[in-house]
């Protein structure tokens, strides 16, 4: 079409040409009545420009502007195609997934769950994916997709911390258990005011399991109370808690109340106290995980189903003392953060039993915090699981919740 364009000047130089060498008083063609041949509309546009004087300028405008127009018009006919070949595909895969009774059952769950925990539309995809990046649980557990962080790196967990003066109201002098065998029958000689502290950290073992969602995590916890003014007893630890944990973790996007679904888990959680009878204590749980948070808040639900030990259960009224699931609620703001932890054992009478633990993590300086913490219930620690009690601890904590 250029070379036709930039050759009109030459047609009308010849139209002129012709029209001043008529003979015997033949009718010849003005200039203007040449472009009425042409059939492009470009063409015949830029021909009458041409005739009547008009800037050459505009002519390459109009020139661009039906360019313009026409790579618009194919881009849109792309995508078009390339949407069809897309859901062609789809259909084709879940054709094939309908009638392929031997497709193993694994990889038809890992597409289905795929489905559920991606977006349907793939135009807000990234959208979706990246919601409440940068929210309290977000920054804890990557859950956006910009979010991640790679695997096999230590990140916190659980707050750590040291609390050199914890306290408590009643000291558990013959800790006890239904099975006679973890019963201690000789007092021992504790103190009612110890030190305690934390150590807690996870690591991601892969991303994106099921599509574009789904991270496996691993965790440790291990918290200790120290007898370290104890001098007459050699300053021994009186209990130490080892709780290693495996989670699979998915990203959500839902609101409720004008909270936010963040995360959703399932994991597998093992706790002990690493002790001989009659002082041992360890339970087995398959934990589930719902996460919600709003500007300065989160909100985490833990219910929880315990995995039977058989006749030779160290503690089999564990559930009913320390409960059948927890729910944290934490503000965070300007470097505090205030947590409140409840444990319940979901059941009436008797067997109603439970605790309440409150956090709060201030800054003191660019490297430590402060840190107070008080306990009222029963179960703060695995020795202490049905042993009810008043705990306040004073320190400082390198890590909060958030």
């Amino acid at each position: 079409m250029t070379h036709r364009i930039r050759l009109l000047p030459l047609v009308i130089g010849v139209s002129y040409g012709l029209t001043a060498h008529a003979q015997d008083g033949a009718p010849t063609a003005t200039p203007a009545e040449a472009c009425f041949s042409l059939e492009n509309d470009a063409a015949r546009l830029a021909c009458y420009d041409a005739a009547l004087g008009r800037s050459a300028a505009d002519t390459r405008r109009a020139d661009e502007e039906a360019v313009a127009a026409k790579e618009a018009e194919a881009a849109a006919r792309a995508k078009a195609r390339a949407d069809a070949r897309a859901k062609a595909r789809a259909d084709a895969r879940a054709a094939a997934e309908a009638q392929d009774p031997d497709l193993a059952l694994s990889e038809r769950t890992r597409r289905r769950l795929g489905a559920w925990f991606r977006a349907d539309d793939p135009g807000d995809a990234d959208l979706i994916a990246n919601a409440g990046r940068g929210s309290l649980l977000d920054s804890r557990w990557e859950l956006a997709k910009d979010s991640k962080l790679g695997v096999f790196q230590l990140r916190g967990y659980k707050p750590l911390y040291l609390l050199p003066a914890f306290w408590t109201s009643r000291v558990n002098e013959t800790p006890s258990s239904p099975n006679p065998d973890n019963t201690v029958t000789e007092p021992q000689a504790l103190q009612d005011i110890e030190a305690k502290f934390q150590l807690s950290f996870k690591t991601k073992f892969a991303e994106n399991v099921f599509g574009d969602n789904g991270d496996i995590w691993g965790a440790y916890t291990q918290s200790s109370r120290w007898q370290v003014y104890n001098g007459e007893e050699s300053r021994p630890f009186r209990e130490t808690n080892y709780e290693p944990e495996v989670m699979l973790v998915f990203r959500n996007n839902y609101s409720i109340a004008g909270w936010k679904g963040r995360m959703a888990g399932i994991g597998i959680n093992h706790q002990s106290n690493g002790r001989g009878d009659p002082l041992s204590r360890s339970w087995n749980r398959v934990i589930a995980t719902i996460g919600l948070d709003r500007e300065n808040w989160a909100f985490v639900v833990r219910p929880w189903y315990r995995v039977p030990d058989g006749n030779d259960d160290d503690n089999p009224d564990i559930e009913d003392y320390i409960g059948r699931g927890d729910a944290m609620l934490t503000y965070a703001k300007d470097g505090h953060v205030f947590t409140v932890l409840g444990r319940h054992s979901l059941r009436g009478g008797d067997d109603s039993h439970g605790a309440l633990q409150v956090d709060y993590g201030f800054p003191i300086n660019r490297t430590f915090r402060g840190h107070v913490q008080v306990f009222h219930g029963y179960g703060e620690s695995l020795i202490d699981y049905n042993h009810k009690a008043t705990y306040v601890g004073l320190g400082i904590s390198l890590l909060d919740w958030y």
